[in-house]
């Protein structure tokens, strides 16, 4: 039985890899006004349709960029950080363009640099960008991330990919 491949070891990130995220995500109307409820932003830009319409260069509502930004963030994941110790730092977060409801986000992430553990030799930080963009090709957000990701020995001594999951049990007929 083989397992898949969530997140990545210190030893298996090179610099310059690409990751592509996959798959995208239609944002709808609902998904951005959920979010914009949650996290209590409630700017007329992203929930007032007339307001946006009437009083905004953009002539309709603009999908808050910061649950763009949440999307890639989730999106890279599987690629980045699901073996993460933490995550250290949002060096940059830029966003290039607007999103609007009905648009596809796709994500792509680069590796930038890597470096050993200065305090514990059974980890290491990786420094990546992380860029969105959507269906037409026209980018919309960008950052920048360092995150602290264990070593191949680090998961060994600990139990393994997965030490917390239980195995099912197989009954005789």
């Amino acid at each position: 039985m083989s397992t898949m491949q969530f997140g990545r070891t210190y030893e298996e990130f090179t610099v310059g890899d690409v990751y592509k995220h996959w798959p995208g995500k239609t944002v709808t109307e609902y998904d951005d006004h959920l979010f914009c409820l949650l996290t209590m932003n409630h700017h007329p830009l992203h929930m007032d349709a007339h307001y946006a319409e009437k009083t905004t260069d953009f002539g309709k509502n603009v999908v808050v960029g910061n649950y763009v930004y949440s999307l890639l963030l989730g999106m890279s994941v599987p690629d980045v950080s699901g073996k993460a110790i933490a995550n250290l730092e949002v060096e940059s977060l830029k966003h290039v363009a607007p999103t609007f409801h009905g648009d596809t986000i796709y994500g792509e992430t680069t590796v930038l640099d890597k470096t050993p553990s200065k305090s514990k030799s059974d980890r290491g930080i990786v420094h990546v960008e992380t860029r969105g963009y959507k269906q037409d090709g026209t980018v919309v957000c960008v950052f920048r991330r360092k995150v602290m990701v264990p070593t191949a020995t680090y998961i060994k001594e600990r139990g393994g990919e997965q030490p917390g999951r239980p195995e099912p049990i197989v009954r005789e007929k």
